[in-house]
């Protein structure tokens, strides 16, 4: 599910305030591949317990943070440090 084109161009990132865009179906594959094989933590220090159906990244490739029924969670402590997806493997 697609977040609204118009959304997008004024949502920023609450901690960096980086722009944010969609992330590209690899990246999701690979954030959803770790979910669930409990490789990463959210930044709240959580286990995400689901799949994300899509989600928004940094520009500068450092935060993922999920998109639930269209809707994006720009919440700290649900976002993803990218970071993870390497140094787990």
């Amino acid at each position: 599910m697609a977040v609204d084109r118009k959304l997008l161009e004024i949502l920023c990132c609450p901690v960096t305030h980086a722009e944010l865009e969609p992330a590209a179906s690899s990246l999701l594959h690979m954030i959803n591949l770790k979910i669930e094989q409990g490789g990463v933590t959210t930044r709240g220090g959580e286990v995400p317990e689901a799949p994300w159906e899509a989600a928004l990244v940094t520009r500068d490739g450092r935060l993922a943070y999920p998109v639930r029924d269209s809707v994006p969670i720009l919440l700290e402590n649900e976002a993803l440090t990218l970071g993870q997806l390497d140094a787990n493997g």
